[in-house]
């Protein structure tokens, strides 16, 4: 994979503009936080429904209950898993959460009778994927935010979410400098452009520098930083490869339009949607 320079600097601006925005989501308050994964939320369902419609022509014949019911009920799930810090007056965002979830899949369960449509498994599938693929990783990113910051990292609730999340963006960045100078072999035919050389030196730099900022900058522990940096690498670069491959089933090279250089929510997000979940999973087993 061959350098650059004008692709490489259309993505750093938009990187760079990208993590402003993230980072004032992340670490401004609570509900920015709660606000900046909604939104990513909305953003990758409308994409994911895209590509399915394109994977399956089917699917695009679904009606608008289960389409925008599925979508309310992914919301409501990513809601729910918010701890008791977010609270609205009397009312908990957690339990309003549960409501909107169980209202949501009312909705796309009735979207069969009313409309009279015939019940189609396969079409259902697809959507109970994008609840476990999108919903079930942003709920996720909100417990780490809200509760795994108690035993890892003493009360500081935004190094678990801005670490995963930067040692993500270092391996991909990593990955594409060492791939377009060095990388030779092709790590899958799923990504033809994606190579060894350059999954493989992305993430040793990305560990080196999640691992070395974090503990002579942060005064972190080695431990979950490792646990962060290996973890997002290898479970990230699934992550990639796995929406490569609705990509190209579907035919098409980016999920949407809204970052030059970066493609759509899924291309941006792709490798973060698939390490969150793990990344809470090594967690919880482990502390």
């Amino acid at each position: 994979m061959a350098f650059n320079l004008q692709t490489f600097r259309t993505r750093a601006i938009t990187a760079i503009v990208f993590a402003m925005v993230m980072l004032f989501g992340l670490l401004w308050n609570q509900w920015s936080f709660l606000v900046l994964f909604s939104v990513i939320h909305v953003g990758c369902w409308i994409e994911y429904q895209k590509l399915v419609g394109l994977i399956d022509k089917d699917y695009r014949g679904i009606g608008p209950l289960h389409q925008y019911g599925i979508l309310f009920a992914g919301w409501g799930l990513q809601l729910w898993m918010t701890n008791e810090s977010y609270q609205i007056g009397r009312i908990s965002i957690h339990v309003a959460g549960w409501w909107i979830f169980s209202i949501g899949v009312l909705v796309f369960v009735m979207d069969e009778f009313l409309l009279g449509k015939k019940f189609t498994p396969r079409l259902w599938g697809y959507s109970i994927l994008g609840l476990v693929y999108i919903s079930l990783s942003w709920g996720l990113m909100m417990r780490l935010w809200s509760n795994l910051h108690q035993t890892v990292f003493a009360g500081e609730n935004w190094l678990m979410p801005v670490l995963l999340i930067a040692s993500i963006w270092i391996n991909d960045t990593m990955a594409y400098l060492v791939g377009s100078f060095i990388g030779k072999k092709s790590l899958s035919p799923v990504s033809p452009q994606k190579t060894w050389e350059g999954t493989i030196g992305g993430a040793i730099l990305a560990v080196l520098v999640v691992v070395l900022t974090g503990f002579y900058v942060f005064h972190l522990s080695i431990k979950p930083l490792l646990l962060i940096s290996i973890t997002a690498a290898i479970a990230g670069t699934a992550g990639d490869l796995f929406e490569s491959k609705l990509k190209r089933l579907a035919g098409i090279k980016d999920s949407g339009r809204i970052m030059p250089g970066h493609g759509g929510f899924l291309d941006r997000f792709d490798s973060l949607l698939v390490a969150t979940i793990v990344v809470w999973i090594v967690f919880y087993l482990f502390y």
